[in-house]
């Protein structure tokens, strides 16, 4: 059980990073949800609370210039740490050859992908380490080493991504804090939609299959770090 840890996901109002907020605080977590979407955030609000869980709702742009920071500083003063990050947030951007992707796509995309997630790290590895069993998941996918054609910026970004946890990770291999990516695969969400529209949505699991995995990652017995860690999990 997660009873009284202090987890922060982002990309909560829908899809995985929602089924995450939803399982963190079924298990007892006081979640802190951080979304674009003032209304779906205040759905996911209202599913925990109907549940007995509890939650604080934080509207949020990954791409705010000082949002990501202003919230650790709220945290550092409300709560004095964070036990639990988990970046769910994620920007699909155009499908389309590498020549025809905007500046505007590269910005959004690596800007949400990889970029807000340094800025997480920046702003809130020393509230991990204030915890006793401080644990990060950053949402990966496979893109990042299909490399297929028209996926450029997605793959690109999910490729640093990788890179940035996983050196991240290795300056942690002697702390008490536990850092994993986790790569879904494709799961019943609206960004695999709109890649593949086409696809029988009701043959993929729905993101609520991925919670266990999450809640074993970020229990104070996990003992996981620095790894990439497939949906299914076969370790």
């Amino acid at each position: 059980m997660l009873n009284d840890k202090i987890a922060l996901v982002t990309g909560a109002s829908r899809g995985i990073g929602r089924a995450i907020a939803v399982g963190l605080a079924k298990d007892g977590a006081h979640v802190i949800a951080t979304a674009r979407t003032q209304g779906g955030l205040e759905e996911l609000d209202d599913e925990i609370k109907a549940a007995g869980g509890k939650c604080t709702l934080v509207p949020l742009d990954q791409m705010d210039p000082e949002g990501i920071e202003k919230l650790s500083e709220i945290i550092d003063e409300r709560w004095g740490r964070l036990d639990i990050l988990v970046a769910a947030a994620g920007q699909l951007g155009e499908l389309t050859p590498a020549y025809q992707v905007t500046a505007k796509t590269w910005n959004e995309v690596m800007g949400v992908n990889a970029i807000a997630p340094a800025r997480l790290i920046r702003a809130f590895e020393p509230l991990l380490l204030k915890s006793e069993a401080g644990r990060a998941v950053f949402l990966t996918s496979g893109a990042s080493k299909s490399c297929r054609a028209y996926w450029a910026p997605y793959a690109a970004s999910k490729a640093a991504l990788d890179a940035l946890v996983m050196s991240w990770a290795d300056e942690h291999i002697s702390s008490d804090l536990r850092i994993n990516l986790v790569n879904p695969g494709p799961m019943r969400t609206a960004m695999r939609k709109k890649a593949f529209p086409s696809e029988d949505r009701d043959a993929l699991p729905p993101p609520e299959a991925l919670v266990p995995l999450v809640l074993s990652l970020v229990s104070a017995e996990n003992t996981r770090h620095r790894e990439w860690v497939d949906f299914p999990d076969e370790g």
